[in-house]
């Protein structure tokens, strides 16, 4: 079984489709718990009429606010699946998502996780075919990816940002590695609160540092470079 566990904050806006894109999909074997992470919008509305819409089949936890981390965590907690799968609360999935996934899995017993190419409203991302010093470089695995429960590690809890590139790198060090379908398997859909922000790839590589005033560099970057220094000391990457 598959164990589908959805960290939501402030998703009252698209929680319902999300869960109408996994309740879609050809694959049923699953359950679907969410962690309500301390939503102060209508999220637990909205969260009330799904168990309505799919009866018997979404167990809410509620939570005080203490991140996206936490939230797995708890989930991860109450699950039971040979398989788990986190997905966003804002993510649309292709209608054989999961099929393909735990498909490519079985195909590949060596292989701790499967992830997949996906879209960011209308920016594809391609992603890349496993390899470990690419990983070390730069984050290309989405969160939407199927894990074998024997080899879930946990996620670290003090980790803000790029939270999915620590979890694939803390697997790596274990010895664990991934396999990917080159298809775009998930759509993410762009909102203005959360963590799903994107700005064109040009904007990182710019030299910044020319500027006289921090401030000409966009908060989005300067959150960006802080995150990345973060991840790369406790990892011990260059």
């Amino acid at each position: 079984m598959i164990s589908i566990i959805i960290p939501t904050y402030q998703h009252g806006n698209t929680i319902l489709k999300t869960l109408k894109s996994i309740f879609n999909q050809t694959e049923q074997n699953f359950e679907v718990i969410i962690v309500n992470d301390g939503s102060t919008d209508d999220t637990k509305k909205k969260l009330e009429i799904a168990q309505k819409k799919w009866p018997g089949k979404i167990k809410v936890i509620n939570q005080e606010r203490k991140g996206a981390n936490s939230a797995r965590n708890r989930g991860y907690q109450e699950s039971k699946g040979d398989f788990l799968f986190f997905c966003d609360a804002d993510v649309e999935l292709r209608k054989d998502c999961l099929e393909k996934m735990i498909k490519t899995l079985k195909e590949n017993p060596s292989a701790s996780y499967v992830y997949s190419s996906f879209k960011f409203g209308w920016k594809i991302f391609p992603s890349f075919d496993f390899d470990p010093e690419r990983l070390k470089k730069m984050p290309y695995i989405s969160m939407m990816s199927l894990i074998r429960r024997e080899h879930f590690p946990g996620f670290d809890e003090n980790i803000k940002k790029f939270q999915d590139w620590d979890l694939w790198l803390t697997m790596l060090e274990k010895g664990y590695y991934g396999v990917r379908i080159p298809e775009i398997l998930f759509v993410v859909k762009p909102r203005k609160i959360g963590i799903s922000t994107w700005l064109p790839s040009f904007l990182y590589h710019l030299p910044w540092h020319i500027f006289p005033f921090k401030f000409f560099k966009p908060k989005t970057i300067q959150k960006y470079e802080e995150a990345m220094k973060i991840i790369k000391e406790k990892h011990k990457l260059e």
